[in-house]
Parts: structure tokens; sequence; C-alpha cells
């Protein structure tokens, strides 16, 4: 696939998102790689138009590099946002909220703490992300391993055989302390994403280090 006809897939999978003013969005492509360009109104359609360009067949990267700049109604005080995200956090029954402590400057959104699951860590950005105002999300929580590397390393080896999504004979798992290395290559930007969410699913693990190449 050249990167004229990969720059059309993706434009027609943006056109295509509801949630997306894609006529808003410029989209070009230099070697399978995806740069998104343009002023949108809020951070979660930023991030949903990365979401829908990783999952164009053939991409093997995405520059994002959207500008949110909020449209009018939508901007608020640090200090609004702030509490917001304090009970937005406090409403999610996935988020260990007394974790979990926020910073706010000119709309971007710091969450730190330590959490014990990557889920509940994903969770917490999930829950502020789309919240009038957010210009963006930097997610600094960590995950608190409490398990031996060995187990991690079989529970995400029977996780990757499982999926139906993933060819787990094209993927090599290997743990350093609390840390997971995945090498090896797959077909597209999803399987590289399942892959690396099913090394995060299992307990214990505090960092993925996804060397996965995206070969079309």
């Amino acid at each position: 696939m050249t990167d004229r006809e990969l720059q059309e897939h993706v434009q027609n999978a943006l056109d295509w998102e509801p949630s997306i003013d894609a006529a808003e969005i410029g989209v070009s492509v230099d070697g399978g790689v995806v740069t998104l360009r343009g002023d949108i109104k809020s951070y979660s359609e930023k991030a949903a138009a990365e979401r829908v360009a990783l999952s164009v067949y053939g991409v093997k990267a995405v520059a994002n590099d959207l500008n949110v700049r909020l449209g009018t109604g939508l901007k608020r005080t640090d200090t609004e946002i702030a509490e917001a995200v304090v009970f937005a956090l406090q409403w999610n029954t996935m988020v260990p909220d007394d974790k979990i402590t926020v910073a706010v400057s000119n709309g971007w959104v710091t969450l730190k703490g330590q959490v014990n699951w990557d889920y509940q860590r994903v969770a917490a950005a999930n829950a502020v992300r789309d919240l009038t105002g957010v210009c963006g999300v930097a997610n600094s929580l960590t995950v608190k391993p409490h398990v031996s590397s060995v187990d991690v390393k079989a529970k995400i080896e029977a996780a990757l055989k499982r999926s139906a999504e993933v060819d787990a004979r094209r993927i090599n798992v290997a743990i350093t302390d609390s840390k997971v290395i995945l090498s090896g290559n797959v077909h597209s930007w999803f399987e590289r994403d399942e892959a690396r969410r099913a090394a995060w699913a299992a307990p214990g693990v505090k960092e993925v280090d996804d060397r996965i190449a995206v070969v079309p």
C-alpha cells in the first residue's frame, strides 16, 4: 500500500467517526507513519482521532500534532477542572481515588500515585479525558508489582495464546523485574495494541517495553 492510499484510508476512517470533526484534521503519511494536524475543540476528540488512525490497516505509527482549542463555552479555570477531576475519580468504581493526586495547569491534568493494576491506571485517565475544559492528560500513575516474574511471564504467554486477535507465535515475552519486554512482529497496529493490552493485564506488571514491529 502506498502512502497516498494509506492517507486516503485514514481520512475516510476519520470521516466515518461521528465524534470527530474530520474537516478540521489534516492527514499526511510518510513511510506508513501518519501525522495528524489541525485545531480541534476537545481533548477527547484528539484522543479519538488518534485511536481511529491507529486502527487503520497499514499504519505503523501516529504522530498526533492536533492542537486543542476549546470552543465557546468550553473553557474552565484550573480550579474548576481540578474539582471536576476529583469528583469524576470518586464516582468511578474502577478507580482507587484515595491513591491518586491531581494537578492542573493551563487545562492539562496530571495524575500521580500508585495503583495495583494497569486497568485502574487506564480507567483514571479515561475518567477525566472527556471533562469540559481539559486540554490534555499526563498519566503518571505507576503500578505496584506484587507477583513473581516467572508467574507474570507464564500468564502473559497464556493470554496471548487465548487471544483470537494475536498470533502468539510471532511475539516473544521477556521479564526483567516487573518490566515486560515484548518483541517480534505483527500485521497491524490493532494486533500490537492487543498484545500490549494482554501484557498490561497481568498482575504485578509495572512497565511494558513494546518493541513489536508492525509489518503489514
